[in-house]
């Protein structure tokens, strides 16, 4: 029987752990841009970490762990290449050639050089975009894929989500996922839609995509879907560079705005939403001393830009819902009756269940439970865990606990998070179940 891994083994492990969480994207991203296929690409980005969790443990991280990963899976997939004797696409030999003589390609963002062509040294790479990780985006949000297979593959390649992780952000089996992502990769390949950078007629007809994209990225990191880990800080922090880029990219497009604002006002919060040990806190209950003023600061200055323009979109809505909840000092002085109107406005822009939840919680503080509760059950959200939570906490306030506790209970069961488990369980627990 192996011997359990000592601290420093386990140390290190934990050090692959928080590369892969940071860096897989843009591993990823650089060898899509390099070899034009995201099978191989993805594969040897995974074969790559799995070599570090085979050396690392032992011997050490390298003194540039996000290099040595790149490095590596660019080495793997050039050898798989090279196995692939029958192959016979000669953009794939051109690739291969001019990365053996060309490694440099592979070692950073690079802006300028793309992937060499068939008659010779590499292309001058042409378009806006100038990040790989955000041309990975647009790229995953070519018209030709539907608006869920864009959204979905883009969770897998740029942020390393598991299908079944991908699948809860979506509400839908993990069965379906799978099939969706086979199904989108497959497009790819037998359309051969090209790994270009968008020109600039392409990247308004992406946007609304690349907008839902970089949202659901944001939201897995400010409130993981399952795990241990309450918070995935990496992809939180890689969501709001990413709309930065975006509103370089796109100054005039005010949901990208939008986008930014609600993004960094949520982020805002981070600090208190967790209590030392661990436990998940409320906004009503929240130390609102601990939120962020300068990201506040900025949030809500970029809101009022966007009522300026008067252009109102769903991520701009959202932020300035948002921008009320900063504005009130204490939980007291929230103003309910701007955010129920705000809801009823993204509601008309926007309708789906999950805006109808939302909105059905402002009503419970302006109308009460009561009211609310009729509003909630009739939704079909029976997988969604803050469906079941709102329930219950209405219930609850209705007097009725026991049927309280059979919808924290259901709440539960679809937790896929630790954190959020164990506070509907303390919750359930609360009442007597």
């Amino acid at each position: 029987m192996a011997a359990e891994p000592g601290p420093a083994e386990a140390a290190r492990v934990a050090e692959v752990e928080r590369v892969f969480r940071e860096e897989y994207g843009r591993a990823v991203a650089v060898l899509v841009r390099a070899f034009g296929d995201i099978d191989l690409a993805e594969e040897a980005v995974q074969d790559a970490f799995t070599a570090a969790l085979r050396h690392w443990p032992s011997a050490g991280p390298p003194p540039s762990p996000a290099g040595w990963i790149i490095t590596t899976a660019r080495n793997r997939a050039i050898d798989r290449l090279r196995r692939e004797a029958s192959r016979t696409d000669r953009q794939a030999t051109a690739v291969r050639e001019a990365l053996l003589l060309r490694p440099d390609l592979l070692h950073q963002d690079q802006p300028h050089q793309g992937p060499p062509h068939p008659g010779g040294g590499p292309t001058e790479e042409e378009g806006p975009v100038r990040d790989d990780r955000l041309r990975l985006v647009f790229t995953c949000c070519h018209p030709a894929l539907g608006t869920g297979a864009q959204v979905a593959l883009t969770l897998r390649l740029l942020g390393g989500l598991s299908t079944a992780e991908i699948a809860r952000a979506f509400l839908v089996p993990e069965a379906t996922m799978a099939q969706r992502l086979v199904r989108a990769k497959g497009k790819i390949r037998d359309a051969r839609i090209p790994y270009r950078i968008p020109y600039e007629a392409d990247l308004p007809d992406r946007l609304r995509s690349v907008l839902a994209v970089v949202y659901l990225v944001f939201n897995e990191g400010y409130a993981a879907s399952s795990g241990d880990r309450p918070v995935r800080e990496d992809l939180a922090a890689e969501a709001v560079r990413l709309g930065r880029l975006l509103v370089e990219l796109m100054p005039d497009e005010p949901e990208a705005w939008g986008l930014l604002a609600l993004m960094l006002l949520a982020r805002s919060r981070q600090a208190a939403r967790f209590a030392p040990d661990g436990t998940l806190v409320l906004l009503a209950d929240q130390d609102r001393n601990r939120w962020d003023r300068p990201l506040i600061t900025e949030g809500q200055a970029i809101v009022r830009r966007c009522l300026r323009r008067n252009q109102p979109g769903p991520y701009q809505i959202q932020a300035a819902i948002n921008a009320v909840h900063s504005d009130a000092a204490d939980p007291a002085g929230t103003d309910w009756r701007q955010i129920r109107q705000l809801y009823d406005q993204l509601l008309a822009l926007a309708p789906s269940p999950v805006v109808a939840l939302n909105r059905a919680v402002a009503v419970a503080e302006t109308e009460g439970p009561e009211p609310a509760l009729a509003l909630v059950d009739a939704l079909d959200l029976d997988g969604y865990h803050v469906f079941h939570a709102v329930r219950a906490d209405l219930l609850r306030r209705l007097g009725r606990d026991a049927e309280a506790v059979l919808a924290y209970e259901a709440a539960i069961a679809v937790t896929g998070n630790t954190a959020e488990r164990a506070f509907l369980t303390r919750r359930r627990d609360g009442l007597g179940g």
